[in-house]
């Protein structure tokens, strides 16, 4: 369990999220699709695909 200081939000990307894009583009992913500051102190959490849908046959 977490425990995130009083006034942080907790921003969820919904979808799948290409980590491979490092912290650089994790950020453009924030101000482009979130509209939000990367800065700004809150989180932000992605998703990734499992390894059994990355594995479909």
């Amino acid at each position: 369990m977490m425990i995130v200081p009083a006034g942080v939000k907790v921003h969820l990307a919904l979808g799948f999220t290409d980590v491979r894009k490092g912290m650089d583009g994790l950020a453009m992913l924030v101000q482009d699709t979130l509209k939000k500051d990367p800065f700004s102190g809150h989180l932000f959490a992605f998703s990734l695909p499992s390894a059994a849908s990355r594995h479909r046959c």
